[in-house]
């Protein structure tokens, strides 16, 4: 049992702490497998556990991810057994999105990648004054996985697409007005709120015994900045088929938005950009577990690739923060280059649950 962990059973529920403080409480392999484990047990009809709570040690993160550096250096060597990492961390994401008992995910400060795949599929995601959400793949030669497949093209308005392909930060406000959050809870009472639902006895309807705690401690989070912006966004990353289509309509738009998105794209790997436009497009239409299925094709076929050892050299490693992608442009690669991202893996596939 690794440390980076904690499982607690307090009357009727179960705590998960993510232990890695220092690292932003990055997600290992041990922890995956770990977590994973502890929510089987607990799922079972004979467990006194009747609802989960995640949360995140230390004030900084809650999780800030996957531990990409241990990914890249492992992919290097063998790109098939680096992605049994991923294997180990989607049969999570679908544990929890089809979890029997009601899910509690604490989201304050750092949530992004790995972090947003153990909250965002739960039932109640608290955001805090600290909260900081983003799905920054595009920017690291990756995707927006961990189930962002799913959940990112059923946000309203185009911001699900705006998200995974610009990597935008999203402070609490934002979260809620965007419905990556479902509650927002205030600094001065957040330290109290874990202390008030472990200590709150869960009868037969559960979820409305959580949901009224909730609700007690819940705050006014003000003007979501992402509604000045809204208007755009959904002018702009809505109705379109391909991604030159979309490119085309920003490019053709005189307004700061569509400059500044414009300037924010040109930094993100070509590839990752086309890979997540077409994830988009088909998760819109999948159920979660095709979803996940999905993408492990894709990041299988990633780790094999050349964007995410020279994305994560450039924004983790050297941070020089100019990575050289190859191919170094959209012109120079088109959906055809991405199809074998997407076909069946044959024996290496990807099983549920």
């Amino acid at each position: 049992m690794t440390s980076d962990i904690l499982f607690e059973q307090t009357g009727d529920w179960g705590v998960i702490t993510l232990n890695r403080e220092k690292a932003l409480n990055a997600l290992t392999w041990d922890m995956v497998k770990a977590m994973r484990a502890k929510l089987v047990e607990w799922a079972g009809a004979r467990s006194p556990v009747k609802a989960v709570l995640v949360k995140g040690e230390g004030e900084r993160a809650f999780c800030a991810g996957g531990d990409i550096r241990w990914l890249r250096d492992a992919a290097r060597e063998d790109p098939a057994y680096a992605s049994e990492f991923f294997r180990e961390e989607y049969r999570n994401n679908s544990l929890i999105y089809h979890y029997p008992k009601p899910y509690v995910a604490l989201i304050d400060g750092i949530v992004m990648g790995g972090g947003v795949g153990i909250s965002v599929h739960g039932d109640f995601r608290v955001a805090g004054d600290a909260t900081l959400f983003a799905m920054p793949e595009t920017g690291i030669g990756l995707f927006p996985d961990v189930g962002g497949g799913h959940f990112m093209p059923r946000l309203h308005d185009g911001l699900g697409l705006y998200y995974a392909l610009t990597g935008a930060r999203a402070k609490a406000v934002d979260c809620m007005a965007a419905g990556v959050a479902t509650h927002y809870v205030p600094a001065d009472k957040y330290s109290e709120l874990a202390t008030a639902l472990v200590k709150t006895r869960l009868g037969g309807h559960a979820h409305a015994d959580i949901e009224t705690v909730l609700d007690i401690y819940a705050g006014d989070p003000g003007h979501a900045p992402v509604n000045d912006i809204r208007e755009p966004i959904a002018r702009l990353f809505q109705g379109h088929e391909t991604l030159d289509s979309l490119m085309q309509a920003l490019e053709g738009d005189k307004s700061d938005f569509a400059k500044d998105t414009v300037k924010s794209l040109s930094r993100m790997s070509p590839t990752s950009m086309r890979l997540t436009f077409e994830q988009m497009k088909r998760g819109r239409e999948l159920d979660f577990d095709d979803v996940m299925k999905m993408e492990f094709r894709m990041v299988r076929r990633v780790m094999e690739g050349h964007d995410f050892f020279e994305g994560v050299r450039a924004q983790v490693i050297d941070k020089d923060r100019n990575p050289k992608w190859s191919p170094a442009s959209l012109s120079e690669i088109n959906d055809k280059d991405i199809a074998p991202y997407f076909e069946p893996l044959g024996e290496a596939e990807l099983v549920l649950p």
